[in-house]
């Protein structure tokens, strides 16, 4: 007869579909115990886990009874109505007061890869069973239709409900101003003209359906960054850097920029955090070692983790598939379904 140690260590084999991380280690497990000979388990599951419950329990039964346990168990799905959190500094009349969680993707300075991981972890949280939507805000240097294969589209205009349909792909539902402009054609506006075509995008646009909006904001600390703190009532800002000091200076204004503008931070990403070389597994530190962890520590933020430096994460977003989907059994793909089940458990808490 195995003990309840030796069942748990069983249910350790069984890992979250997407995510290198077993149902004990991620506190599914709530309870194991022995009577009459059989194993009472019980398992819990958060409502992200969406559409991988079938699979999670398929993978239970399977390991146990290979391992000749004789079990009951009890497999709960979680389905608690979201709560939109309300940003103290967000003005009343937010224009996207319907959708229940809506996240900034930050970086306080260029070059480090905010916009991949905005669409990585928007296609992630779809795949997790959100109803995801992505708004690009970088109107000089708008990335999301490439990365989500659609730069040759355009989006609809709904006459009747005067609303603009945004384009849907890998479950996905974005908007940019680069569907509405020549792609070859650089934006020259002033503030006011950016500012108000943010709004048009939020206003203007047929978000309907979506539980979850990611902003992919522009880098820096500008006018689009404050005007959307002020205007809607985000639930929270993921702050986007790379492990080296140059990075993790301007990562550190644009958290204090979300304190100021009394944004929860969610986290601090590092990206590009490091290379494993693909033909004899050596690890490159290229842009250096733990500067995004010191950096939340000494910040006060939650660390969201690493994403490596894996030539196949450029090559989706120039293709317009993003890793998560082009090869989700990678390296990075694992690390981005790690963060987004991390930020939906966050924002469902």
């Amino acid at each position: 007869m195995p003990s309840t140690s030796q069942v748990v260590n069983v249910l350790r084999t069984v890992l979250f579909p997407g995510i290198d991380r077993d149902i004990v280690t991620l506190g599914y497990v709530k309870d194991v115990t022995e009577s009459d000979g059989r194993f009472q388990i019980r398992v819990e599951l958060s409502p992200t886990a969406g559409t991988a419950r079938d699979a999670i329990e398929a993978s239970i039964r399977t390991a146990l009874e290979n391992a000749s346990i004789p079990y009951d168990l009890d497999l709960r799905a979680q389905r608690a109505a979201p709560v939109s959190p309300r940003t103290p500094g967000a003005e009343a009349a937010d224009p996207l007061a319907q959708i229940p969680f809506k996240i900034a993707i930050s970086s306080g300075k260029g070059g480090v890869g905010k916009s991949t991981v905005a669409v990585n972890l928007a296609v992630a949280a779809a795949q997790l069973g959100k109803r995801v939507g992505l708004l690009d805000t970088d109107i000089y240097g708008p990335s999301v239709p490439l990365m989500m294969g659609l730069e040759e589209s355009q989006p609809m205009f709904d006459e009747d409900r005067g609303k603009l349909i945004p384009l849907e792909r890998y479950d996905v539902k974005n908007i940019s101003i680069g569907y509405l402009v020549d792609r070859h054609t650089p934006v020259i506006w002033r503030g006011p003209m950016i500012g108000k075509a943010i709004d048009q995008l939020m206003r203007d646009v047929d978000w309907s359906g979506v539980d979850l909006l990611f902003f992919d904001l522009p880098p820096g600390t500008g006018d689009i960054q404050i005007s959307l703190a002020q205007k809607v009532a985000l639930s929270g800002a993921v702050v986007v850097s790379t492990p080296q000091d140059v990075a993790l200076i301007d990562a550190a204004k644009g958290v204090e920029m979300f304190r100021k503008t009394e944004v929860p931070i969610l986290g601090l990403l590092e990206n590009m955090s490091f290379f494993c070389c693909p033909s004899c597994g050596t690890r490159s530190d290229i842009f250096g070692q733990g500067g995004g962890q010191r950096e939340a520590t000494r910040l006060g933020v939650p660390f969201l983790g690493q994403i490596p430096l894996e030539p196949a994460v450029r090559e989706g977003g120039d293709e317009g598939r993003p890793i998560v989907v082009r090869d989700p059994k990678s390296a990075s793909a694992r690390a981005f379904f790690e963060v987004a089940r991390a930020l939906l458990e966050k924002l469902e808490a």
